[in-house]
């Protein structure tokens, strides 16, 4: 079975730069044989990135060309390609901003960040619509003209209530990414199989893992010398899904609660926009519970 992930938008658009990416069982002629099709469809590759997975057997490749073919003549000259080798497939306009819905709580920084970059293009996201169960963060949004809306979540009624809003702004908005930036809700089992593999959280990283209020406070209570953030998709697991970014920096003993906290919020807001740029340039491939990033 071989599946096409394609936005409506370019369904029929014409000549220029393109992104593919493929994944299927990991076998000879591969490469041989994409590479003609390209050729066939009159395709310059200016980026060509491919990974074998030794864990899984599959394989994994994204490409980056240029054309004066049509988004139909490309996919007919890879078609026999894609059928032969059984591929899951996506082939996209290089650089069109993601349709991305961005859910929040009370903590500004993730969305300050998103905002301010998909403003000065620095992001290849578009985002319609902010929601929040709290009301705290519409001036920010509005500020940098995106609509906000709140729906509070204070029993199971209301969060079922704000979760069907979600879906239904996916479908409203034709939303392609789902981003927590620091929405301090957990979603239901049953949303995050419907929006599985386009949910990316974000959320500080220690050792020994503090849950709970004041996260950074109990940090620097136990004299953490890293803090650090991670990425990742959502899954009914909580905090255990596919890894797409981590980073880290060191304290010592002179930080402040208040500072770490501040250190703190720049990795969180540093870790998710490199994940939701990679993803948004079709970077991110899954590989069973972990990803392949090609950078």
């Amino acid at each position: 079975m071989t599946t096409s992930l394609l936005a409506p938008e370019t369904a029929h658009t014409g000549a220029g730069n393109w992104v593919l990416t493929l994944v299927c069982r990991d076998q000879p002629g591969i490469v041989h044989a994409v590479s003609g099709a390209i050729v066939e469809a009159r395709g310059n590759i200016l980026e060509s990135q491919q990974f074998s997975s030794h864990d899984t057997g599959r394989f994994f490749m994204r490409l980056q060309l240029e054309t004066d073919a049509t988004r139909d003549e490309v996919a007919a000259a890879l078609e026999p390609v894609i059928a032969r080798f059984g591929m899951a497939w996506q082939l996209d306009r290089a650089g069109r901003p993601k349709r991305t819905l961005v859910l929040v709580s009370t903590a500004a920084h993730c969305l300050n960040d998103l905002l301010f970059r998909q403003r000065s293009g620095q992001m290849p996201i578009d985002i319609p619509l902010v929601l929040s169960n709290h009301g705290t963060l519409r001036s920010l949004a509005e500020f940098n003209g995106v609509p906000f809306e709140s729906l509070p979540v204070v029993d199971a009624d209301s969060k079922a209530a704000f979760e069907q809003r979600v879906l239904d702004a996916v479908d409203e908005h034709d939303i392609e990414l789902v981003v927590l930036a620091r929405y301090m809700q957990i979603l239901s089992p049953e949303l995050c199989e419907k929006l599985r593999g386009r949910v990316i959280n974000i959320h500080h990283s220690f050792l020994p893992g503090f849950k709970g209020a004041n996260p950074y406070r109990q940090a620097h209570a136990r004299g953490v010398k890293l803090i650090g953030a991670t990425a990742h998709f959502v899954t009914s697991d909580l905090d255990e899904g596919p890894i797409i970014e981590q980073n880290v920096v060191r304290v010592d003993h002179s930080r402040t609660p208040e500072e770490l906290v501040s250190i703190g919020q720049d990795e969180e807001s540093r870790t998710l926009r490199q994940a939701v740029t990679w993803f948004a340039e079709d970077r991110v491939l899954l590989d069973g519970a972990r990803t392949i990033i090609f950078r």
